[in-house]
């Protein structure tokens, strides 16, 4: 669950929207594919990457709970505090990386991994990634059956849950650094 509501692939539906009207059409299966790999290289090898640079797991999950806090803040109060470059096409970026598998999704799924076991949270992977791939390919339906005003709801709902976890994740990794 902690994965699905920073993915906030339901979320991201007005963006994957505006940026299937600009390209026109987005390659599902590659974008959840390559978002997949990109979550479980990560989880391998960002610890390794985190200590060869000289930061433990802790601290990268108190910065992540930071950065999963302003996410939540963006999508409650539905201000931009971080906008990237308009793509020209979405094969793999931005949908696969970083609207799935961006930096609150790794930040989460290493610090996953400090409270977690790997299976546990390779399974959750491959469950959210399902997920995402069955709504990337059902977009228009779902914009045409939600509409402006229901996903406006959904985004707020998870922008709430992420605050949760940003506080929750934040208060368990916060002790560990002192």
């Amino acid at each position: 669950m902690v994965l699905f509501a920073v993915i906030d692939i339901i979320g991201s539906i007005p963006i994957v929207i505006s940026l299937r009207n600009k390209v026109g059409h987005i390659q599902s299966g590659k974008a959840s594919f390559v978002s997949a790999c990109i979550m479980v290289a990560f989880l391998f090898v960002g610890e390794e990457i985190l200590n060869l640079i000289g930061i433990d797991v802790n601290s990268f999950a108190v910065a992540g709970a930071f950065v999963i806090f302003f996410m939540a803040i963006e999508m409650v109060l539905g201000i931009t505090l971080y906008r990237d470059d308009q793509p020209e096409s979405a094969s793999i970026v931005p949908i696969a990386f970083p609207l799935i598998a961006g930096a609150g999704t790794v930040t989460t799924l290493l610090s996953l991994r400090a409270e977690y076991y790997v299976e546990n949270i390779i399974v959750a992977i491959i469950i959210n990634v399902i997920f995402v791939y069955i709504v990337l390919k059902s977009s228009s339906r779902i914009e045409r059956l939600l509409g402006k005003n229901g996903l406006n709801v959904i985004r707020k709902i998870f922008g709430v849950i992420l605050l949760a976890i940003a506080v929750k994740l934040f208060a368990s990794n916060i002790n560990q650094l002192f």
